[in-house]
């Protein structure tokens, strides 16, 4: 499968906010969108002046790299989405949460979400009692993740949940952190999600 593989703190960059795509180096005096806080590029200094169009498609960029997508895949969150009943950025929203590796990075397994995606992709978790390899896969109510036993001393989930207190806890997902498990309690809602997101922008640009 297709993924981005260039420099991440560009993407910070251009999207002019921290997407904390670096997990804890995001924090230190290293970030590199704190020592360079202009977009990446020769003319990156210069003031910008966007369109209508523009601001739309800037926020469902931003959106996209802070869940580390393709534009294909992404597109195609947002048919879904839009297929069904209700308020189509929250189901948006609601799609994109209950992904299984941002799932992973919810509960503090891992630093950051590429981190996650490859944590699932080498077989470290299961959900409800089977392996599950695939990043995409959809957590419904009453879903159950856990470490797989090989995998609990796992250097890096170690390290990363020294540091998760740094991100708020999400109240849809029960963790427990001394036996590596999480629980779905109740599907994501608009309130849960606390990222800076105006998804009624994405909503626009894809319906325009």
């Amino acid at each position: 499968m297709a993924r981005y593989i260039g420099p991440v703190c560009k993407q910070c960059r251009r999207e002019n906010t921290k997407l904390f795509l670096k997990g804890e180096r995001c924090y230190t005096d290293k970030c590199g969108y704190d020592r360079r806080p202009y977009p990446p590029g020769v003319h990156g200094q210069r003031r910008a002046k966007f369109t209508e169009y523009g601001i739309r498609l800037r926020e469902k960029q931003k959106v996209r790299r802070i869940y580390g997508m393709l534009e294909s895949q992404f597109h195609r969150y947002f048919d879904m989405a839009d297929r069904q009943k209700g308020v189509t950025g929250e189901n948006f929203l609601n799609l994109l949460e209950r992904r299984l590796d941002s799932a992973v990075y919810r509960m503090g397994l891992a630093t950051t979400r590429a981190e996650a995606r490859q944590l699932v992709r080498h077989k470290h978790l299961q959900v409800n009692g089977r392996a599950v390899n695939i990043p995409s896969f959809l957590l419904r109510a009453g879903d159950k993740i856990t470490v797989r036993e090989r995998s609990k001393k796992l250097s890096r989930i170690e390290g990363a949940l020294e540091v998760s207190g740094r991100r708020e806890q999400p109240d849809w997902l029960e963790v427990d952190r001394e036996n590596l498990t999480g629980t779905v309690k109740t599907l994501p809602t608009r309130d849960a999600i606390t990222l800076p997101i105006q998804e009624q922008l994405i909503v626009e640009f894809y319906s325009r």
